[in-house]
């Protein structure tokens, strides 16, 4: 797997200089760049492990290979969690040895700066912290510092991108309509065997052949969603099998550890699993 080169900006914020490896499925680079034309907001859908993350990577990439461009464009990425605050995002007073200075949080750096701001998994935030974001989704484009008593009008350049998995939705976690409607969707879902074989031997280095035997695996661990299953195997899940195999492992045990013992703790399913491994790799 090549490695990705990153121009470091701060600790969130950096800038992607090589090409990342992406495989679209669909039109979703077109999608994605005529939001950014416009300045509109973007939410990425999809199970884990399916692309998201290097997608808002190669488009930050795309974006700033772009000749015409006036200036690098940062990319601000956040991974939400339950304890994320408002201040985790917006900034806040810290202590030094000359007393009490403001920090900005990573989407204030990205509102200022004119980066894309890169909200992962949004739905894990608290629900107070992901209203702050609306004023940035609208015709306003602004972020209001209660704590320093200012509003900051977004640079031309700032864009926001969300992504959440719907497959883990529920009462608690799930993005209000009110949050919903202020974005358009990409949907993304896993890529089909021919795609996922190219994917696989890419990132991993292994040939084609056992490449295509994992993509093959995975899209048949996938169909046991229907029969108890929580969450599929993912391509990620898939690549690390590779990997392992690549150094040696024997294919049945790097599936194993991967990918029977990743995705599930259930003994049935993991029998069910390791089975079809088995028929898989004889």
């Amino acid at each position: 797997m090549a490695t990705q080169s990153y121009k470091e900006v701060n600790a969130e914020e950096y800038i992607v200089e090589e090409e990342p490896f992406f495989m679209p499925t669909s039109d979703e680079i077109d999608v994605f760049q005529a939001a950014y034309n416009e300045r509109v907001p973007i939410l990425l859908k999809g199970p884990t492990g399916t692309g998201k993350t290097r997608f808002v990577e190669y488009m930050s990439w795309k974006i700033n290979s772009n000749e015409n461009k006036v200036k690098d464009i940062p990319l601000v990425t956040v991974a939400c969690h339950e304890d994320l605050t408002a201040s985790d995002l917006v900034g806040r007073y810290l202590l030094d040895a000359k007393g009490t200075k403001w920090i900005d949080g990573p989407l204030t750096r990205a509102v200022k700066s004119g980066g894309i701001c890169y909200l992962d998994e949004v739905v894990e935030a608290r629900k107070d912290t992901t209203v702050i974001i609306h004023p940035l989704t609208d015709h306003r484009r602004t972020l209001s510092i209660d704590k320093l008593g200012q509003v900051i009008q977004a640079d031309d350049g700032f864009l926001l991108v969300v992504s959440y998995n719907p497959g883990y939705q529920n009462a608690v976690k799930d993005l209000k309509h009110s949050t919903r409607q202020r974005f358009v969707a990409i949907e993304f879902d896993f890529p089909d065997v021919e795609r996922e074989t190219k994917i696989i031997a890419h990132e991993s280095g292994v040939d084609e052949g056992i490449s295509n035997q994992l993509a093959v695996l995975g899209q048949k661990i996938r169909n046991l969603r229907e029969h108890g299953l929580e969450e599929g195997a993912s391509t990620r899940l898939l690549i690390y099998a590779a990997r392992l195999i690549k150094q040696g492992i024997s294919p049945k045990r790097a599936c194993q550890v991967a990918l029977t013992w990743g995705i599930t703790d259930e003994v049935q399913i993991q029998e069910t699993v390791d089975q079809i491994v088995s028929s898989i790799f004889e």
